[in-house]
């Protein structure tokens, strides 16, 4: 058993289809977990997005969730929250009310491929589309 005084640190991960919260101990055990899927929007073939609104609402759920089965003395004891989410994933905030103004597209969504392609080839080298030619920019393939 862990002293009251053994730090604790939170891990959130907002995933493709869930968001989960763990808090670890000192020995990196699992000691709270809690985990809430989310819908996944599909109003066009190819097309991924996600509620802004729903990510937001799970994450703190999640926290609270795991928080609330930690003793109150415990939940003194958590000392960071490492933050992981899913990469590509894009969402267009208003500045002014921090309001999202569009749903999130998500990372697997499709629509620009063509858009992506047409890229590809006007930096063909060789006849050849480079694909890689985004590398430099975001450190991924498109």
């Amino acid at each position: 058993s862990c002293s009251s005084s053994s730090p604790l640190i939170g891990a959130l991960d907002q995933g493709t289809t869930s968001t989960r919260f763990v808090v670890y101990d000192s020995r990196l055990r699992a000691v709270a977990h809690a985990q809430v899927p989310h819908t996944q929007l599909t109003p066009h073939p190819g097309w991924v997005e996600h509620s802004p609104v729903e990510i937001a609402t799970n994450c703190q759920t999640c926290i609270e969730m795991a928080m609330e089965s930690l003793t109150r003395e415990r939940r003194r004891d958590v000392k960071a929250i490492g933050v992981t989410n899913q990469r590509e994933t894009v969402v267009v905030w208003d500045r002014r009310t921090g309001a999202p103004l569009c749903n999130a597209v998500v990372w697997s969504d499709t629509r620009t491929g063509e858009v992506v392609s047409a890229m590809a080839h006007h930096h063909s080298s060789g006849g050849e589309p480079d694909r890689d030619f985004l590398r430099p920019l975001c450190g991924l393939p498109p």
